[in-house]
This record gives C-alpha cells, structure tokens and sequence, in this order.
C-alpha cells in the first residue's frame, strides 16, 4: 500500500510540472528560431512577440486540462468505490412471499444451527437453544466462541447454513429483513451519533416521537441528568460521530434511542465494558427499564452486568459449554466459576493498587 501509493502521488505530482516544462522548452525554442529569423531579416521582432504571446494562451488550456486530467483520475478511483458499493447484491434477501407478522412476542428458537463465514472455519456447529418470551439471555465466553454470531444470525445479517431459527414457531426467513429489523434494538459497545443535536439523535430511535416521549426515554435510560447540566440541553450540538460527548454520555444517548424505540427483543452487545462504574450504574438502570418484558441477549464483559440474567450461556466453541443461573454456575464450579472469581480478583486488586489495569474482559482464552 505504501510502494502503491508513493507511486501515485510522485506520478501526480510530476504530471503537471511536466506539462509546465513542456510549454517553457516550446517557448524558449521559439525566442531562439525567432532571433535567429530576425538577424537574417526572416522575421521581425513584433511578430516574434505575437507568436510567442499565441503559444502562451494556446499552452494555458492545456495546462489546465492537464490539472483537471489529474483531479479526475482521483475523482474516477472515488466513483470506482462508490459504484461498487451501491451496486453490491446483499447475501441476504427477502424471500418470495415473506410477509410482516405484525408482531412478536419473543419465542426465539435455534434448531441444529450451523454457520460459518469461511467454508473451512465453523464457528457453531449444531446449536439448538430455545429461548422463552421475556427472558434475558447472558452470553460469555472466550473470543471467537460464537456470541457475536448468534446475535447476528438473530438479527437475520446472516442466514444459517444449516439449520432453522424460528420466532414464535414460524421460520425466520418467511418474515421480511425490515419486519424482523424493525422489531430488534441493539446497544453496542461502541455507538455511533450522528451530527445533529441530543434530541435529534434519541428521536432516530422513533421518527414521529414527541418531544416529550423523548425527555421521557432520556430519564429512563438516566441520561436526562447529565443532559440538562449541558449548556443547550436536549438541543446541544453532539459533533461529527459524537466526538463532542464522552464514551459514557453516548452509551447513555444510545440507549435513550434503543428505549424510545420500544423494541420487541434487545440486544446489548458489550454495552458497558467501555464506561466508568457510575456511568454503567447509569446503564444498568437503563437496562431495567428497557429489558422489562422483553425477550433480550446480553453479551458481557464485565460479569457483573449479567447478573439478574434468566440464563447465562458459556459459548466456547460455537457451541454452549456451560447453562444455567448466576448462582447455579457458581455452584458448579466449572468455566463461568473460574472467569467470575478471576474478575473478581482483579476488582479487588484495582480497589487497593491505583495502577492496577481494569477488569479483564470475559473473552479473554485463558479465563475460560
């Protein structure tokens, strides 16, 4: 990428200069046949003045077709990319005569799923779990076990290779992408605003919502606090990306639009492994208010977070190592007992060495 690249910019940086040398080699070759005419009486000074002065205008335009020659060349590389994207055919489609079903009530089903981005790599390998309306559902595990792959088979931005996934009894792919979209809220460890004010941001999660339903969904969520200490309140400008706010003040925003939202199942995905002890105190509140009701899958860093879960799943493998309750697994002393009671431990190292680094992520291989 950098031999390419030095390439091109010294190719454009040499093109134009060379048109440049070009016209002054043409120029000075005309001034001395010029001179040279004129001392034999050929041709007088004037008219040597007048051809050099129609050379130089008739030069101009091709310098300047060789600077827009040169823009175009990037401009061409820029529409390459855009066109490839625009025409690119999704891996996932509606099929013929999917339909909306209006609702769901959270019943999602795994049956003898496989999947695997790469042919040669499975990353689950028969995966059955049935999961009841309104339970939350905890995923941990070792990096690279599968959490991530079963949420995004939920959300249908994969489809199995084997297998069926079905939603209150019916097989996912008979629904539309957009009713099954429409009807998943996600917060994930990163989020992403958009330019805009707060209350522009939180009302992405519902177009037409009120004012009102906005400031509300911002209480339940807690970001309502930090919020009104801001200079502009609701209306104070985020920045490109959210850059103007901190990780934590965009978590809370996020799950503020996820709230308003009202999604029928919910899905956080390492929400507060990134945030401060307070702002996921913040966060946990949020959650409470949000996850109510509502089948919902939790991917965790920090096990505390996961604690209230219905179930927790060790995923190691693509398939589940280990099920069962927070207190069950402890009992059981098996892999979540280990990767719980290693995290513990370096909380309490952190509570008593200020330059101890911070609680290990769940995913880490050994903890499992």
């Amino acid at each position: 990428m950098y031999r390419a690249s030095y390439r091109a910019t010294w190719l454009s940086a040499l093109f134009l200069p060379s048109v440049q040398l070009v016209t002054a080699f043409a120029v000075g070759a005309i001034v001395w046949y010029g001179g040279y005419q004129s001392t034999i009486g050929g041709l007088s000074v004037g008219g040597i003045q007048a051809f050099i002065s129609y050379i130089t205008f008739m030069m101009w335009p091709i310098q300047d077709l060789a600077r827009v020659f040169a823009e175009m060349q990037h401009a061409i590389a820029s529409a390459e990319r855009i066109f490839s994207l625009t025409d690119s055919v999704p891996d996932v489609l509606d099929r013929p005569n999917s339909y909306d079903p209006g609702t769901i009530r959270g019943k999602i089903t795994f049956e003898n799923v496989s999947f695997s981005y790469d042919d040669d790599q499975p990353v689950l390998e028969n995966f059955s779990l049935e999961i009841q309306p309104g339970e939350m559902i905890a995923l941990v595990g070792p990096t690279g076990g599968g959490k991530s792959t079963i949420v995004n088979l939920l959300c249908r931005f994969y489809e199995p290779k084997e297998g069926h996934i079905l939603i209150d009894g019916i097989d996912y792919t008979q629904f539309t992408l957009h009713s099954i979209h429409s009807r998943i809220g996600v917060v994930l460890q990163t989020p992403h605003l958009f330019s805009g004010s707060i209350r522009e941001n939180i009302r992405y999660g519902k177009l037409d919502a009120l004012d009102l339903d906005v400031e509300n969904a911002a209480h339940l969520a807690g970001a309502h606090e930090f919020i009104m200490h801001l200079d502009k309140g609701y209306d104070e400008p985020v920045g490109e990306g959210g850059n103007l706010l901190s990780t934590g003040q965009k978590q809370l925003i996020s799950l503020a639009r996820a709230i308003l939202a009202q999604p029928e199942i919910f899905i956080m995905d390492e929400a507060t492994s990134s945030v401060d002890t307070l702002t996921e105190a913040y966060l946990q509140k949020g959650m409470e208010a949000l996850l109510e009701g509502r089948t919902s899958f939790v991917i965790a860093h920090r096990l505390s977070t996961i604690k209230r879960a219905d179930r927790i799943l060790v995923v190691e493998n693509g398939r589940i190592a280990e099920m069962g309750t927070h207190n069950e697994l402890l009992r059981l002393g098996g892999k979540y007992y280990r990767l719980y009671t290693r995290q513990f431990r370096y909380q309490m190292h952190a509570a008593y060495d200020p330059f101890h680094k911070a609680d290990p992520p769940a995913s880490e291989p050994e903890a499992a």
